[in-house]
């Protein structure tokens, strides 16, 4: 019995099939298959029913998830605490929302490889309720993300706030003045997908006017949705700081609103169950990197 073999059978059992362990491990299928027969065969056990499609543990499977569980864990502790932040390994699966990947991330990549030379990232950017599921899932370590992971067992940190804005362009005739969602809503609303908080945080800010919206075009960056709102196609939410040159050009204007919208948090939070002890420390350095607006 080797690590290779328990962290392989390990994955394929939390993850529920050999192919997401493959690539959770960065290796092929008939590899991940070949190390858990070779561990079936020196324990003399089958460890995953193979009747079923997923990968489901059998009782004497279920029992060996719970000690090598604690054997990787014990290891990856030990290796970070003892051989400081050099000695720190293996791959950190980072799942970011896009808010952060244009501004700071890239400040971020370069302090975790300074301070963690050996450890490798995966950095993966989807949509809020996307990335909540693999962290669920057991497919990431963290996320950097807005909102917090409701009941999620663990504590999540503060990256700060940002400020948004409904924006639109001057060519589609919506008044000056404060306006109310009931004034907003016969416009058409561009939003991000409806896996994404800027959705749910727009339907949530109409439904405080007791309204909904009548159309909402949706798309999946905060790119899209300013280009298409610079074309006059609709009013949409977008984050002031980034936007700044094309209010200043007239391109986008703010719809100054009663009730504003409120400024969106952003966490990082790791998984309950990650195999990355690291993942507690680059939440805090995140944190220490973040150019939102922190409470004093």
């Amino acid at each position: 019995m080797n690590f290779r073999q328990l962290e392989t059978f390990y994955w394929a059992g939390k993850l529920g099939s050999f192919s997401a362990a493959a690539e959770r491990l960065n290796a092929t299928q008939s590899t991940v298959s070949m190390r858990i027969i070779e561990l079936e065969r020196e324990l003399g056990v089958e460890l995953f029913d193979r009747s079923q499609r997923a990968a489901r543990a059998t009782a004497k499977g279920r029992e060996l998830m719970y000690y090598a569980e604690q054997f990787l864990r014990l290891l990856l502790e030990m290796e970070e605490q003892v051989g400081g932040p050099d000695a720190t390994s293996g791959v950190l699966r980072l799942g970011v929302a896009e808010m952060i990947s244009i501004t700071w991330l890239p400040q971020l990549v370069r302090a975790i490889h300074e301070k963690f030379p050996r450890l490798k990232l995966e950095l993966d950017e989807a949509l809020t309720n996307v990335l909540v599921g693999r962290l669920t899932q057991g497919s990431l370590d963290m996320i950097l993300a807005p909102g917090r992971v409701s009941g999620y067992g663990t504590s999540p940190v503060s990256l700060g706030s940002v400020r948004f804005a409904w924006m639109v362009s001057p060519q589609l005739g919506v008044p000056d003045g404060v306006l109310t969602p009931r004034d907003l809503q016969s416009y058409p609303v561009i939003a991000l997908s409806r896996e994404s908080y800027h959705h749910t945080a727009i339907e949530e800010w109409f439904r405080l006017g007791d309204v909904y919206c009548r159309r909402i075009d949706t798309c999946k960056s905060f790119g899209v949705a300013s280009s298409l709102a610079e074309a006059g196609l609709g009013i949409t939410l977008l984050p002031r700081r980034c936007y700044k040159q094309k209010i200043d050009e007239g391109r986008l204007r703010i719809v100054e609103t009663d009730p504003p919208f409120h400024d969106v948090e952003f966490t990082a939070t790791a998984a309950v169950e990650s195999m990355q002890p690291v993942a507690k420390k680059i939440a805090q350095l995140a944190r220490e990197i973040s150019n939102f607006n922190k409470k004093k």
